[in-house]
């Protein structure tokens, strides 16, 4: 079976969902990543995954360009003769649920996380739930990151609640993501990151805020952001509003990477005050890497911290309560920390392994098989 696997960016599926293409090929099907072309399309075709690009812009409203999107989408999967369709990412769900429908082609969307849409309510909103009450309730299956997205879209007849099913995250691949201990420093000269794109919505603002409040007692402590300026988002933070900040000493920005992995090692803490994700994955692999999070009280945030355990949830929105978390946790002695370091990677370990999300995958597309063969 020919399976298309589509979400509006190839950074997604390289970073998030390479793993689980390879196994689809690996049990004999056909996969074809979808997505709009940037610089890691021919990463996706150097591993060996067949690429199709289709523009899909994940803030464009103008009814013509999205139609467009759908149209073409379902010309990709006419031509590769598609039998099942996985998406990801709002627009990259529904452009292929609707393309999907028209041509009685069996989908799976997952819901990362609820969008903008959901976080600042307007006509977008009501918009979006239309389309998704339209297209969801023909889903082969809906997989939801977290329960707090699933009541919403359960209790708002978005989807039934015998379609929908909770995955955890995307995983995380342990055997890349591996415990290592603290670098040594001044207990109340702690490193933080933060790696997210550079959206308000992540929190950013609230994170400077803070920074400044703990940079005023503890001088030594160090704030770093990681991840990519310039997004095409409403909630994009422009870069000179970056560089004001670098200026002013409050943080370091180091730009974005393919590999957070050096920069885990190096922070003692990782901090997200996003307002909502679906599951934050830079936080799974920090605590994979054994490192304490700060994170919000906020679906999707909260399902990744065990609160005073594994690191702390604070209120979202909140530079103070931000501050107050960040504070004690440059208060707790070094072996505190690495102790809660270690029961976040034991935490990842039993519920975030990125096998328990390819396994169930399998499983799912073994019952579209089936059904076709029938």
């Amino acid at each position: 079976m020919c399976i298309a696997v589509v979400s509006n960016t190839c950074w997604y599926l390289f970073n998030f969902r390479l793993n689980l293409m390879l196994a689809l090929q690996a049990a004999g099907h056909t996969v074809v990543a979808v997505a709009p072309d940037d610089a890691y399309a021919q990463r996706i075709r150097n591993a060996g995954i067949a690429f199709e690009a289709v523009p899909i812009s994940g803030g464009g409203t103008h009814p013509l360009r999205e139609l467009q999107s759908v149209l073409r989408l379902g010309a990709v999967f006419r031509r590769h003769r598609v039998g099942l369709v996985l998406s990801y990412t709002p627009k990259g769900n529904l452009y292929s649920a609707l393309a999907s429908i028209a041509l009685r082609v069996a989908f799976v969307p997952n819901v990362s996380g609820l969008g903008r849409a959901f976080i600042r309510k307007s006509l977008v909103t009501q918009i979006a739930k239309t389309l998704y009450r339209l297209t969801f309730g023909r889903a082969h299956r809906v997989f939801f990151q977290n329960l707090d997205d699933m009541a919403v879209f359960v209790d708002s007849g978005l989807v039934r609640a015998g379609q929908a099913e909770r995955l955890p995250g995307s995983g995380v691949e342990l055997s890349r993501f591996l415990p290592t201990p603290p670098v040594v420093r001044p207990a109340d000269a702690p490193v933080f990151l933060l790696v997210a794109r550079m959206l308000w919505d992540k929190g950013v603002g609230e994170y400077v805020d803070s920074a400044r409040k703990v940079r005023a007692l503890h001088p030594g402590a160090r704030f770093q952001l990681l991840g990519f300026l310039d997004v095409a988002n409403p909630s994009a933070i422009a870069r000179t509003q970056v560089e004001a900040w670098v200026a002013e000493g409050v943080v370091d920005y180091l730009g974005p990477t393919d590999d957070v992995r050096p920069f885990l090692v190096q922070a003692d803490c990782v901090v997200l005050p996003s307002y909502r994700e679906g599951v934050p994955r830079t936080l799974l692999e920090a605590a994979a890497t054994a490192r304490p999070v700060i994170t919000t009280d906020a679906p999707g945030c909260r399902d990744t911290v065990l609160d005073g355990e594994t690191g702390f949830l604070c209120r979202p929105a909140d530079a103070l309560d931000l501050t107050e978390k960040l504070l004690r946790f440059i208060a707790l002695a070094p072996e505190v920390r690495q102790a809660m370091g270690q029961r976040g990677r034991a935490f990842v370990e039993q519920n975030f392994d990125e096998r328990l999300v390819i396994e169930r995958y399998l499983s799912v597309v073994a019952e579209v098989a089936a059904g076709r063969a029938s």
